[in-house]
């Protein structure tokens, strides 16, 4: 049976992970606030004794995790980084509540990363709509020198093309850290292929020499056998013709 920090831990988790799934402004604080009230709750369950089950404690683990790191990843600045920061959250598996058909923080997940992918779209075409305002008002509306005009117009295509720039470096650091990652990643499955080729084979070696020095202890045992049989052997004849000639030398007294 669930107690009752266990229920009010569900259900505040379930009130995070609805405020998660919607975009919120920049003056929004309570779900960070709640986060916090969460891994406090988790701590306590921990230390309660009547704690829920370890794989429930690491499920209740990951849902809240993947709720701190995705408030983390919305204070970076560039879409890009946001991008990156969320392929590395992991969500939860199960859902937190009966009604749930898949886990909310899945849903939370896959919503987040396609809003990054459409930053990253808006902010790599340039089709930021303030900008887009400025110019239809400076091209239209606004009587200003042409000369003046002409060359605010010439300053914002040059930023829009800075930007269009920043973020195709970005995201080709990002394709070059991805590749390096995965390099690395199989030089060390190679590194340990080797080591595990080597151990093989070094237990293979010490399988033959065990072997080896099996069969020949079996040899020395039998030697060792054959000279005792032998020298009982010897014993014996010796003490039967001992007798014999004792009998021949010595005859029995009349």
């Amino acid at each position: 049976m669930s107690s009752r920090l266990e229920i009010n831990f569900v259900r505040l988790l379930s009130r995070c992970e609805s405020m998660a799934s919607v975009k919120r402004g920049e003056t929004e604080w309570r779900l960070e606030k709640y986060v916090g009230a969460l891994e406090e709750m988790l701590v306590a369950m921990r230390k309660s004794m009547s704690k829920p089950t370890p794989e429930v404690l690491t499920e209740y683990t990951r849902k809240v995790d993947f709720l701190r790191g995705l408030l983390e990843a919305e204070k970076l600045s560039s879409p890009t980084e946001k991008a990156l920061a969320n392929q590395f959250l992991a969500p939860g598996r199960t859902p937190t509540i009966a009604n749930e058909r898949m886990a909310a923080t899945k849903t939370v997940h896959m919503q987040t990363k396609a809003r990054c992918t459409g930053e990253m779209r808006d902010e790599l075409l340039g089709t930021n709509k303030k900008a887009k305002l400025n110019v239809c008002l400076r091209l239209r509306g606004v009587p200003l020198d042409e000369q003046q005009s002409a060359a605010e117009l010439d300053a914002i295509l040059q930023h829009q093309h800075n930007l269009q720039e920043k973020i195709a470096e970005d995201m080709l650091n990002l394709a070059r850290n991805l590749k390096n990652n995965t390099l690395a990643a199989q030089s060390i499955i190679k590194q340990d292929n080797q080591t595990l080729g080597q151990s093989m084979h070094q237990a293979d070696v010490n399988f033959e020499k065990l072997k080896t020095e099996s069969e020949r202890l079996e040899q020395h045992a039998k030697k060792s056998v054959n000279w005792l049989l032998w020298l009982m052997l010897i014993l014996v004849s010796f003490t039967f013709i001992s007798m014999i000639l004792f009998i021949r030398l010595f005859p029995r007294l009349r």
